[in-house]
């Protein structure tokens, strides 16, 4: 099919409806149709087959996809880990043992923010677990609500998104392996290529290091500055409140009362995760090369992540099943059901990841990509990619309160594109890799930041709820920080980046004219009386 504007229009539609219906899997089927409708020829017959085609072709495609099926499988497991790991006590294991070493406001700030970095494998266990635990310290501290609020949320998704094993990965992968499949000039394994994007991350990167120095410091401006200075003179509290049947939808996965809450009942599932991934990369990796004594990079290259991915997440449910039978902390049955618990809330991602598959074949069969070059590859400097992706994936994000929704519709989109653009102006050596690593880490770094923006996103709301705090009031004070972090971003790293400048070198500035600009206009909140 030859590429025209009508190539466009499926994805179109399904930004457009999620900006309008802020609802991402009506927006997602609705591209989807469209997109089967124009392949049947936009006839009237062609409407009803479309439809039909929608699930018994794209979506079951999607499905029967060996890969796919493997990430979903990973997807499910890892949740369902979590949902052991939290119902065993491991989790509040970690917890306490960092929240006794929180004595002082100083202190309870760093402690909620590393808590943030411990539990890094999942966005929602994180925001839930941290909150309602450091709550109370931070309250007996009088650290407001606000700043706990900040903190949870600016530690929860910015870490799950760039960490080497979360909930996140799966989805992340997958997205990035479907694009992959449709460009066979492109050499690369989809984790391998997810790993390169790290340091790119900019906004997720730049946003913890931000969080940890709102923390250390004791300095705030804007209205979290004023919220400090109310919480230092009238106790944390803020009566902060959240609709009765969002409490009930969110509730977190409690511990088993009366048992004994042991640390390395988290702690050796995660590691045996870990490392059952990098061993299975390694394993794979080697086995498909036939050089003597091969880079890591190389073997990494090579590997199976997939069939890794699986092997560590079946490794690390194996784990904690076993610690929690073996110390007799729940019964089988209790056992399966916090599996399930844990795992029941993967579906709503993996229904938006078949859905995101499916418009991704739609949008290759229709040459998408290809159209866009052609109206954009001789105009649009490619160095610019990285940062106009950034402010699309945070502006869709914003209005739909989804990153995950905002990287489903993009990613499929942004990695063909950026691909040809770079072929079509003479950089796609390798020396210029570092500008699709940066436009694809623009997608998950842009969604997080609109997430963080938006006043109807789930880990926002999921922040206010779990720290006790009014929700608009959250978002009031955290958006200050939030676009600081962001600008500099876009304007320090992305665009100076993608002409070359190292990552690391945009990163140390950055961090450090953030310090600098928190030393020059934040304040500590004063004592009453002083």
């Amino acid at each position: 099919m030859e590429p025209s504007w009508i190539s466009i229009m499926p994805p179109l539609v399904a930004i457009v409806l999620a900006l309008l219906l802020r609802q991402v899997i009506p927006a997602l089927f609705a591209g989807i149709w469209l997109g089967a409708w124009a392949i049947n020829g936009f006839s009237l017959a062609g409407l009803w087959y479309g439809l039909l085609d929608s699930f018994q072709k794209h979506m079951l495609n999607a499905l029967a996809d060996a890969d796919h099926a493997a990430v979903i499988l990973f997807s499910l497991m890892i949740g369902g880990t979590v949902g052991i790991i939290s119902r065993n006590g491991g989790m509040q294991g970690i917890v306490n043992r960092i929240v006794s070493w929180a004595d002082n406001a100083r202190r309870a700030c760093l402690a909620t923010a590393t808590m943030g970095l411990a539990v890094f494998f999942d966005d929602y266990a994180n925001t839930l677990v941290v909150g309602n635990t450091m709550r109370p310290v931070t309250d007996s501290m009088r650290v407001s609500r606000a700043k706990l609020a900040y903190i949870v949320d600016s530690t929860a998704a910015p870490v799950a998104c760039i960490a080497l094993v979360t909930t996140w990965i799966g989805y992340e992968v997958g997205l990035i392996g479907e694009s992959l499949s449709y460009l066979p000039d492109l050499e690369s394994e989809a984790y391998l290529l997810f790993l390169s994007t790290i340091p790119y991350s900019f906004y997720p990167l730049l946003a913890v290091s931000f969080v940890f120095m709102v923390a250390a410091t004791g300095r705030d401006f804007g209205p979290m500055a004023g919220a400090e200075r109310s919480a230092l003179a009238n106790g944390a509290d803020d009566g902060g409140h959240l609709d009765s049947s969002l409490a009930a939808d969110c509730e977190p996965i409690e511990s088993v009362e009366g048992k004994p809450q042991r640390a390395i009942n988290a702690a050796l599932p995660i590691a045996v995760l870990i490392f059952g991934v990098m061993g299975g990369l390694y394993a794979t990796g080697i086995a498909s090369l036939e050089s003597d004594s091969p880079a890591i990079k190389d073997i990494i290259g090579a590997a199976d992540s997939y069939k890794s991915l699986m092997w560590g997440s079946l490794l690390g449910m194996i784990t904690a099943v076993a610690l929690t039978l073996g110390q007799r902390i729940m019964s089988l049955e209790e056992v399966v059901n916090a599996w399930y618990q844990g795992m029941r809330a993967m579906i709503y991602a993996m229904i938006i990841l078949v859905l995101a598959w499916s418009l991704s074949g739609i949008t290759a069969e229709l040459r998408t990509a290809d159209f866009l070059v052609s109206v954009l590859g001789d105009t649009l400097p490619v160095q610019f990619v990285p940062v106009l992706v950034f402010l699309i994936a945070a502006f869709t994000a914003f209005a739909t309160g989804s990153s995950w929704g905002a990287m489903g519709i993009l990613v499929p989109l942004v990695i063909p594109l950026t691909w040809a653009v770079m072929k079509a102006s003479g950089h796609a050596a390798p020396e210029d890799m570092h500008i699709l690593y940066s436009a694809i880490a623009s997608v998950l770094a842009g969604s997080v930041w609109g997430d963080h923006c938006s006043p109807i996103s789930d880990t926002t709301i999921l922040s206010s709820m779990a720290s006790g705090c009014d929700h608009i009031e959250h978002v009031r004070t955290q958006l200050p920080y939030a676009l600081v972090v962001g600008g500099v971003a876009m304007l320090l790293c992305s665009i100076p980046v993608a002409y070359g400048l190292p990552w690391w070198i945009a990163l140390t500035v950055s961090a450090i004219l953030l310090y600098a600009l928190l030393r020059l206009i934040g304040r500590r909140p004063a004592p009453p009386g002083a």
